[in-house]
């Protein structure tokens, strides 16, 4: 039987970079003392003023179909939570709720570009940028990065890739996998770009509530951006809530517009009780939302530490995010090589960088998502790996 084109467009390096992690999975269903810090899911529970809005949505009857574009009263927070934090004046007309950032990105893609059109995106990207840009027939222009420069993207190599093809950038700050962020010249540049070539910015934001160092920087906010700027976001990293599907855009209503006919096409909207839920965590001061937040900085000060004076191993500090990119060129093994031996020989799961860009070569990502105690014995078994490695280069 045939099947269509757009099935080759989604597969690649992004689908099989999960190999390791489903392997890791499966040793340890056999009882074998394995770390998964290979997938960015939090180790914390959902905070329980969260889990009680969407029990009372759910015994309240509110198991109907909901508004296309999201409930109004979510909508409003976020366009409140939105200018709050970065200025810029929205309503809940610019907002389109959808299940997760992952369909935020896919949603804006679809409606944005056309089969040939020219996106820009930074690499070390997310896996799955290149299969959502596939699947509109898109194709990827990566923006190279330097490690030494901490994976932060310079706007004069942005410049040097647009073509009169180019409709759009996407850019991720803070990056996973990376942690880079981008300070304000930076956008300033890249947001003059936007402007002199008619592009569009696809802001993804996800991490952007996990900033340990520096400032968040929200483009849409600059002269002459609000107008050609979606701006993502979710609650699944800040928040622990991977598994409610729920995050959004932030856009011109014009393209929301276009947003909502998708959803209307594809979707039909999202449950009321994971949107009550969502609505309690943007609205109320939750505890726990710092304690992760200030949990997640000590993760990463951890592993910074325990791994910068280990031979062949040479952590990159991130800004914020949930992960920590370690150089292992010194070992001898490309990152995939290692990343296996890893998992094989010291039962500890990472994904190679390759699986996010050439930008990422001779790197593996570290997930802060287990606690100190297991991260600490993570990182010991990690320098095991490289010093046994280096012994057998002698």
């Amino acid at each position: 039987m045939r099947f269509s084109a757009l099935t080759q467009r989604i597969t690649g390096d992004g689908a099989a970079a999960w190999q390791i992690h489903d392997r890791a999975l499966a040793m340890r269903e056999q009882g074998m003392d394995v770390l998964l810090l290979s997938v960015g899911d939090p180790d914390f529970d959902t905070p329980r003023a969260i889990v009680e809005a969407a029990v009372g949505s759910l015994r309240a009857g509110e198991t109907h179909y909901s508004d296309i574009r999201g409930l109004h009263t979510l909508r409003a927070s976020i366009a409140r939570r939105h200018r709050l934090r970065c200025g810029q004046p929205v309503g809940a007309q610019q907002v389109v709720v959808l299940p997760g950032a992952q369909c935020a990105v896919y949603a804006v893609a679809q409606c944005l570009l056309n089969p040939g059109d020219e996106v820009i995106v930074a690499e070390p990207m997310y896996v799955t940028y290149e299969a959502v840009f596939g699947a509109c027939g898109a194709k990827v222009l990566p923006v190279a990065v330097r490690p030494e420069n901490g994976f932060r993207v310079e706007p004069a190599d942005v410049a040097r890739l647009v073509t009169p093809r180019t409709r759009a950038m996407l850019l991720n700050s803070p990056n996973n996998p990376s942690g880079a962020s981008l300070p304000m010249s930076t956008w300033q540049a890249l947001a003059q770009l936007c402007i002199e070539h008619d592009l569009w910015l696809i802001s993804d934001e996800v991490y952007s509530d996990l900033l340990y160092d520096g400032e968040h920087i929200s483009p849409a906010s600059l002269p002459g951006m609000a107008e050609r700027t979606a701006t993502i976001n979710s609650l699944s990293k800040s928040h622990a809530m991977t598994g409610w599907r729920i995050g959004w855009v932030v856009g011109p209503e014009a393209l929301t517009e276009h947003l909502a006919n998708l959803s209307l096409c594809m979707l039909f909207g999202l449950p009321d009780f994971v949107q009550r839920a969502a609505q309690v965590a943007l609205e109320q001061e939750l505890p726990e939302v710092a304690q992760m937040h200030e949990e997640y900085r000590q993760r990463r000060d951890l592993v910074c530490a325990m791994l910068d004076d280990c031979p062949g191993l040479k952590p990159v500090r991130p800004d914020g995010g949930m992960f920590v990119m370690v150089d292992i060129r010194q070992t001898g093994l490309d990152a995939q090589a290692f990343a296996e031996c890893l998992l094989d020989d010291h039962g500890v799961s990472v994904l190679a960088g390759e699986a996010f860009g050439p930008s990422a070569a001779g790197h593996i990502r570290i997930g802060l998502v287990v606690d100190q105690l297991k991260l600490a014995d993570a990182c010991q078994r990690i320098a095991s790996c490289a010093a046994d490695l280096l012994r057998a280069q002698r």
